[in-house]
């Protein structure tokens, strides 16, 4: 499959970095949550956590007080974007 039209170069640039190996250590949630933003929907919730919607996969992630994404939470986005069609070559 082509890479969706919708995910700049930004975007696919976080993409890869999700999926690389060994998992990266610096990607800012700021440039995650902007993805996913970008392929489902994301809802703050009262407590500061986000409900992640891509596709028909769900997950809640908590970037409170965190600049980086940490590695277990990579691996968490990694199985979600995974399940919901995308991998490290950006495609869905």
């Amino acid at each position: 499959m082509a890479e969706p039209v919708h995910l700049n170069n930004h975007h696919r640039n976080t993409l890869h970095e999700i999926f690389r190996h060994p998992v990266s250590h610096n990607i800012e949630w700021h440039a995650v949550i902007s993805l996913l933003e970008a392929i489902g929907s994301v809802t703050r919730r009262h407590d500061g956590k986000l409900e992640v919607t891509v596709g028909a996969q769900k997950a809640t992630f908590d970037p409170r007080g965190q600049k980086d994404a940490d590695t277990q939470t990579v691996i968490d986005l990694r199985q979600l974007l995974s399940a919901a069609g995308y991998d490290s070559t950006a495609t869905a």
